[in-house]
This record gives structure tokens, C-alpha cells and sequence, in this order.
């Protein structure tokens, strides 16, 4: 599993685009998370899925309403992982109301989540591998602090979580 110190995986995730804009046509659009993450501090955060109970109600709000906080806090981007399509992440942009507080990240395949090491097979409930609940503080592509749920937890990996830790 990936650990304080190492650098994030070279993975490519995707991110669905309704407006033209800044180089990005519409549609899925690839996203490296290897020059994404360059130079940037960035709150990134797993969840097993899109729509789910815990993940709709509690995860992503939490990070789109302490948005403000954590760019004062010196955090550039908050980014949000999913074993789920472009199509479905951008629906669920549009549902939870990300706007451009929340880059929502598809990583359809589950090749980010392998490559971290932060799986959750979740087959015997119909829904495959996934990403387990994370979060994680990323300054130019390294892991700077590593927050990973017990199974069927919300404890460490909600946004005061990493507030707390982007301004220590």
C-alpha cells in the first residue's frame, strides 16, 4: 500500500468536461495524475463509489463546503476518486454541486486504486473491486499525509480530517 513519502502512481484518470475550456474539449477528457499533481499541493480523496449512502450524503459535501478553507490552507486542488465512468463522475458533479471546488476523477478500471494499493473488493456485494475510503494530502506528487478507513468507517478520511493536517 502507498505510504507517507512515496509518489503517487503513473495512472491516468478521467474527468468528464460539459464546457470547453482551458485546453479541455468536451467529454471525457485523460487526466496524468503524474503532471496533474506537479508542483501542486492537492486533497485527494478514494471512495468505493458514486451515489453511494456515505460517499453522497457525508464524503463529497464535506470537501465542497470546506473548499475555501483548504485553498487557504495552501491546498490547490481537491480531487475525487472513484471506480465509476467520466459519464457517471460527471453526473455525480452535477448532483452534489462541485462546480470547480471538485475535480471529480474517474478511475473506471480500478488502475489507480491497484497501484496505490488502496483496493476494496466488494465482488460479494455485486459492485466489484473499488477504491477503499481514503484521503490523502499530495505536495508535488509525493504522499504528505495518508488517511485509510477501517472497513465501513467515516473517521479520518473526511475533509476536517484533512484540513487539520494541509495546515499543520
Amino acid at each position: 500500500m502507498i505510504k507517507v513519502g512515496d509518489t503517487l502512481p503513473a495512472a491516468t484518470l478521467m474527468e468528464f468536461s460539459e464546457v470547453e475550456g482551458n485546453g479541455c474539449s468536451i467529454g471525457p477528457n485523460p487526466v496524468e495524475v503524474s503532471k496533474a499533481a506537479a508542483g501542486k499541493t492537492i486533497a485527494l480523496f478514494g471512495l468505493p463509489g458514486a451515489y453511494t449512502p456515505t460517499c453522497s450524503a457525508k464524503h463529497v459535501p464535506g470537501y465542497v463546503e470546506k473548499c475555501d478553507e483548504l485553498k487557504a490552507a495552501g491546498v490547490d486542488e481537491i480531487w475525487c476518486v472513484s471506480v465509476n465512468d467520466a459519464f457517471v463522475m460527471g453526473a455525480w458533479a452535477r448532483d452534489q454541486k462541485t462546480g470547480t471546488k471538485v475535480r471529480m476523477l474517474a478511475d473506471g478500471s480500478a488502475d489507480f486504486a491497484k497501484a496505490t494499493g488502496l483496493t476494496l473488493d466488494l465482488t460479494a456485494r455485486g459492485m466489484g473491486l473499488r477504491s477503499n475510503r481514503y484521503s490523502m494530502l499530495v505536495k508535488d506528487g509525493k504522499v504528505a499525509a495518508l488517511n485509510v478507513e477501517g472497513p465501513g468507517k467515516f473517521e479520518v478520511s473526511d475533509a476536517g480530517t484533512l484540513l487539520a493536517q494541509a495546515k499543520g
